[in-house]
């Protein structure tokens, strides 16, 4: 029939089709298939492990503890759970190492410094996490990680993270000397098996960087995972002589120098001033008791004379100039208090008592009566202040006066404008 295909025509179109799947399965010999989808190959270079040294690692290690301690504890009032953050190990790594730490999609946080340090680090959040401190910060009980992560939860850790790293960058402004802050950090969900090359996400990720690991636990068992922090390798080096500055800074201000010693001067003899010896009264007799300076016995007669400082063995005052004189004395010597002052330092004091609570008293006015009148005092009594009708009243915060506001009606309660601040 005509259009139909012979069983000859028919086997060559198999026999092509067949050629056309082994060539394709050859050709995805060059990609490594998981599950349903195909990792591509990573591309990255080795590592090379001398790009830090054994101190920088340390200090770059305490640098993060000590933000990670902020952040942490900044999570902790955010979400209303408890927060721990281990101590970070820091580790050289590439692209390949952290596509194999993470598989699954994850969240990656850049943050951007804008003042006091110059560079980039990016934070590495598991899926799941995010999803767990999401509904933590909405109310939830965090368990409600059903769905795909979107906008909203992107949005949420965003704020935690500017509130964490906010936090992070204050520590940083106490530890190393100076003012540090960021830019808003910006969160974006990354699926690592559509990617053979951090390149594409930032620039530092296409060679050897920095891998500061933590494992961070939120409640008993919401939260139990690793998250990472990025830092390209010369804001790593950057950051170590930052912090060895400052601490230097710190071992010079502390460690006082030693005072200049100056030479005393030279004692000078004293002339001895001749002392006329007082002449020895004559003693009671049977007296019970030796007198005291200057003062009659009790009980003696009034005409006994007093016993004075020459027979009571005690050394004369004039005895004692002349060994005053001989004494080596120079004037104090104190280390000048530096003017210095740390805007940062005071801040961080002061939100120490944000919380305390203080008492403050409204008084329309002030009199005084007598007892007499006060136990006439009976229901109806009127009592006349010393404030004149329309006068300003008197706002005080424990017993300190402060302000000054007027009277006002807020629904059914009384309440106060303020007016005027007293300085």
């Amino acid at each position: 029939m005509d259009g139909m295909l012979s069983q000859e025509e028919i086997n060559a179109l198999l026999n092509g089709m067949g050629s056309e799947s082994a060539e394709d399965n050859k050709q995805d010999d060059d990609t490594v298939t998981v599950g349903t989808r195909k990792k591509p190959e990573i591309i990255a270079p080795e590592i090379d492990e001398s790009l830090l040294s054994a101190d920088e690692r340390d200090a770059i290690g305490e640098v993060a503890n000590i933000s990670m301690g902020s952040s942490a504890t900044t999570l902790y009032s955010l979400v209303s759970r408890k927060v721990n953050i281990t101590t970070p190990v820091v580790t050289l790594a590439n692209w390949k190492t952290v596509v194999d730490d993470y598989e699954k999609p994850c969240v990656f946080i850049q943050i951007r410094y804008t003042l006091g340090l110059d560079g980039t680090n990016i934070l590495v959040l598991k899926e799941h996490d995010v999803k767990v401190i999401t509904d933590l910060m909405m109310g939830g009980d965090g368990t409600n990680t059903d769905g795909e992560l979107g906008e909203l939860h992107l949005s949420a850790i965003s704020e935690a993270m500017n509130q964490m790293m906010g936090a992070s960058a204050t520590s940083l402004s106490t530890m190393l000397g100076k003012m540090i802050d960021i830019s808003p950090p910006e969160a974006t969900l990354v699926d690592l098996m559509e990617f053979s090359s951090g390149e594409d996400i930032s620039s530092f990720l296409s060679g050897t960087f920095a891998k500061i690991s933590f494992r961070m636990q939120i409640g008993d068992d919401l939260v139990d995972s690793t998250i990472m922090q990025l830092y390209p390798i010369d804001f790593a080096k950057s950051l170590y002589d930052t912090f060895i500055g400052a601490t230097q800074e710190a071992v010079a201000e502390v460690t006082p120098e030693p005072p200049v010693a100056t030479p005393a001067p030279a004692p000078v003899a004293p002339t001895p001033t001749p002392v006329q010896p007082a002449p020895v009264p004559q003693q009671a007799e049977n007296m019970g008791a030796v007198p005291q300076m200057g003062v009659p016995q009790m009980g003696a007669p009034m005409g006994m004379p007093m016993m004075n400082m020459g027979q009571m063995g005690m050394p004369m005052m004039m005895g004692a100039v002349p060994q005053m004189q001989n004494m080596n004395i120079q004037p104090a010597q104190f280390q000048n208090f530096s003017n210095d002052f740390n805007p940062l330092q005071g801040q961080e004091n002061m939100n120490l008592i944000m919380d305390v609570p203080l008492e403050v008293t409204v008084e329309l006015g002030r009199t005084h009566k007598n007892i007499s009148d006060i136990l006439d005092f009976a229901p109806g009594t009127i009592i006349e202040l010393d404030k004149i009708a329309g006068e300003p009243i008197d706002v005080l915060v424990n017993g300190k006066f402060v302000a000054k506001g007027e009277v006002v009606v807020i629904e059914e309660s009384f309440g106060i404008r303020v007016t005027e601040i007293i300085k």
